[in-house]
């Protein structure tokens, strides 16, 4: 494709700030250099018809880390990282909330819970066992102490009659968040430009060449907002992308399930929505054919989700499956997202760790200010 006189003058020149990927972290960097910069030319170049990755195709947790995750953290990161990992969540939540209100993201606040296998008596004692600790632990995070013991209210199956339940974490409408976010880019004057592949960017000393599968042009600053998708981009960056498979049923006539709720490590995930169950997760049954970036199912992890559903979420029903999915998340060795700039005009806001609803306003917030 070759650019046009009026193409080129009116999109891509004297370009100040070019942000690629237009998922939460990039749509938040874009807003907060229009509001620090209110002057300058602004562009979002996205390569999906819609936000690809997992922006658009998560589950909608407000989520800081189940009790089990929190321990699991604990393993590979120091109590001052692992507290400043779920302040960052806790963080990024309010501030998403503040930016855009509870209504036009459809928040609401109904608790997550952990389940825990029947057969596993050991590790849920184990857990039990530590909601003191980490409640001291996070209480400064929250104001008071997050973990609670709840009952099985809702019927589950083989699972363990109690409940660890965090009492602040939440649900939100993934669609109805990132319209909200897209229009007020675009009340700003922000163009986001979809089916735009960045193929290259080049640091030139006094901006950055952006090579996309069409044309070039010139950027004084670029954001690499592209989560999973980043390494292409950001070579040796320690990145690895994690597919994320889920499904939704059709309505359910009487669904009484309110709030989120996560077992095994926070591996399997699902929630109420519509009086329907959104159900995702199993990639631990499988690491090496999920490290990929490219969008599917697999019939190993379906199934799975399809009996877990049928004999834990739903036991002595068979609901039907209305569709499936997959998004594509950005996971390493560390869960502390990466945040920084990597020469004079390229910086990027990666690494989200299966957090971006929780994460991504604050690290897209973070991005922005490298614009310094």
């Amino acid at each position: 494709m070759q650019l046009s006189y009026w193409e080129y003058k009116t999109w891509f020149s004297q370009v100040d700030f070019t942000v690629i990927g237009s998922g939460i972290v990039g749509l938040n960097c874009a807003f907060q250099l229009r509001e620090k910069y209110p002057n300058s030319k602004i562009l979002v170049l996205e390569k999906g018809s819609l936000p690809q990755g997992a922006s658009t195709k998560n589950a909608g947790f407000a989520c800081f880390g189940s009790i089990s995750e929190v321990l699991s953290d604990l393993k590979t990161h120091s109590k001052d990282e692992v507290v400043q990992l779920v302040q960052k969540r806790w963080q990024g939540i309010q501030r998403l909330r503040k930016l855009l209100g509870d209504g036009a993201i459809g928040f609401e606040l109904h608790g997550g819970h952990e389940l825990f296998d029947k057969g596993n008596t050991d590790f849920f004692q184990q857990c039990l066992d530590s909601v003191d600790e980490l409640n001291h632990l996070l209480e400064p995070v929250f104001g008071t102490k997050p973990f609670v013991c709840t009952k099985n209210t809702f019927g589950f199956g083989q699972i363990q009659d109690h409940y660890i339940t965090h009492q602040f974490e939440g649900q939100l409408d993934t669609g109805m968040m990132m319209h909200a976010l897209i229009q007020k880019c675009l009340a700003s004057e922000i163009p986001i430009l979809n089916g735009i592949e960045v193929m290259d960017i080049i640091e030139t000393g006094t901006g950055a060449t952006i090579a996309t599968k069409d044309f070039e042009f010139n950027s004084r600053k670029v954001f690499v907002a592209t989560n999973g998708f980043a390494t292409k981009l950001l070579k040796s960056a320690p990145i690895q992308p994690a597919r994320a498979q889920v499904l939704i049923t059709e309505p359910i006539k009487n669904l009484k399930i309110k709030g989120t709720f996560h077992f095994d490590e926070g591996f399997y995930y699902f929630r109420n929505i519509d009086d329907r169950i959104l159900f995702g997760g199993g990639r631990n049954l499988d690491f090496k054919t999920e490290e990929t970036v490219e969008f599917g199912q697999t019939e190993i992890i379906q199934s799975k989700l399809e009996e877990l559903l049928e004999h834990m979420i739903l036991p002595g029903q068979k609901p039907k499956i209305a569709q499936r999915w997959s998004g594509i998340m950005g996971v390493g060795p560390q869960k502390t997202p990466i945040v920084k700039q990597l020469s004079n005009s390229i910086c990027c806001g990666v690494r989200l760790g299966g957090m971006g609803v929780a994460l991504g306003s604050l690290v897209g917030a973070e991005l922005a200010s490298l614009a310094d």
